[in-house]
């Protein structure tokens, strides 16, 4: 593997504007814009692909896509999202590609990368929290709890978990209720970091 700096050197991507973790890894400080003002340069979107039964999906071919375009002499930068620990653990892969078109490094790309994903479920498991507390102290206007809907958050593809019954355990422990667990990755709270 490249490190991270030799990696952003080529994409010209100065050092003081990453944010390093480890060798191989970094997030890119925005405030980049500034220093590089406008640039012009086409894009290429891929936001659905059927995986083949290989399990080549959007990542591997976007992958592929950016290492074929650099291969002719196109500079060519591919970006993807972190992907969920849903699919890991499941039928589906990694979420990072395969074979020659896979990111690196690895292992750690599928478990925690740079920590997005666990601060997504935090945040949204604490809005979950403050909504149950909220019912719990019956402020008004009243919450029908019924009609709320905010499910639990956590990156795992656990079936047990998509339907569940909370706040057993007398009146101390919340309304008693129907409730569900979502993978990190369908978080309302991931669909505004993503924004």
């Amino acid at each position: 593997m490249i490190e991270i700096t030799e990696v952003a050197k080529k994409a010209g991507i100065p050092e003081k504007h990453l944010e390093q973790y480890g060798k191989y890894m970094a997030k890119i400080n925005l405030d980049i814009r500034k220093e590089l003002g406008e640039r012009k340069g086409k894009l290429v979107l891929v936001t659905a692909t059927n995986p083949t039964p290989a399990g080549e999906g959007k990542t591997t071919n976007s992958i592929g896509l950016s290492m074929a375009l650099n291969a002719i002499g196109h500079k060519t930068v591919v970006t993807l999202r972190e992907p969920s620990l849903g699919p890991v653990f499941g039928v589906k892969g990694g979420a990072a590609g395969g074979g020659k078109s896979r990111v690196l490094p690895f292992e750690q790309i599928n478990l925690m990368f740079t920590s997005d994903f666990p601060a997504v479920s935090a945040a949204h498991n604490l809005l979950s929290a403050m909504i149950d507390n909220y019912i719990h102290h019956e402020k008004e206007p009243e919450i029908d709890v019924r009609r709320v809907y905010w499910p639990r958050n956590l990156d795992m593809n656990d079936r047990a978990l998509r339907k569940v019954i909370v706040a057993l355990g007398g009146p101390f422990d919340g309304f008693p209720r129907e409730d569900s667990f979502d993978i990190t990755a369908a978080s309302e709270v991931m669909a505004i970091l993503v924004l």
